[in-house]
């Protein structure tokens, strides 16, 4: 009877300690989201620099590493960022494979380099993958894309949606975090 109650205990705690963790996760989400949502938030009137149509290309070593294309640009120096519209950006990994990563609204912080996409995010690889979700984090240094949004990647021979993800275009590793369900076409690419 003891073994029981101690048992039932250690379920309790354990459902609860689940349940609490998942509320945790999905407020971080929603304040993350928040967080995203509000790109456009700066008053155009205080830009330093505002510009339309822009290409913006980085080289190391005489190897074109990222290009950005945009429609429109807004700077703000004292806050030491970029504000796009219509934005496109290429990046190439060392090996000679290319991502283009495009959205309806972006922002470039200029000291790290790092850029969030805001609205119709879709994330396309020379190798025909093809990543589609409403929101997305680029970290210049380790170059990797993050979201916490619903994600579908599409390639010839299967795709997969779910929850939240981690892409490391180095290494060309893709980690959905949460919900994954995945269809194998079968061949149907090809």
């Amino acid at each position: 009877m003891r073994k029981a109650k101690v048992l039932i205990l250690i379920m309790f705690v354990l459902i609860a300690g689940t349940v609490l963790t998942s509320l945790w996760v999905n407020l971080q989400r929603e304040k993350n989201s928040e967080e995203r949502e509000s790109l456009g938030k700066i008053r155009h009137v205080e830009a330093d620099m505002a510009l339309k149509k822009i290409r913006l290309v980085e080289d190391k070593h005489g190897k074109k590493t990222w290009e950005l294309d945009a429609k429109a640009v807004q700077q703000y120096q004292g806050q030491n960022i970029i504000l796009l519209e219509d934005v496109q950006v290429s990046f190439y990994t060392r090996e000679g494979q290319s991502f283009v990563l495009s959205g309806n609204k972006g922002k470039v912080y200029q000291d790290s380099r790092n850029m969030e996409l805001v609205g119709s995010v879709l994330l396309t690889s020379s190798d025909g993958y093809r990543l589609k979700t409403h929101s997305i984090f680029y970290h210049h240094a380790n170059k990797e894309v993050t979201t916490s949004d619903p994600v579908e990647i599409d390639g010839k021979e299967i795709q997969v949606v779910g929850r939240g993800m981690r892409v490391d275009m180095e290494a060309r590793i893709i980690n959905i975090l949460s919900q994954a369900k995945t269809r194998w076409k079968g061949g149907e690419g090809g």
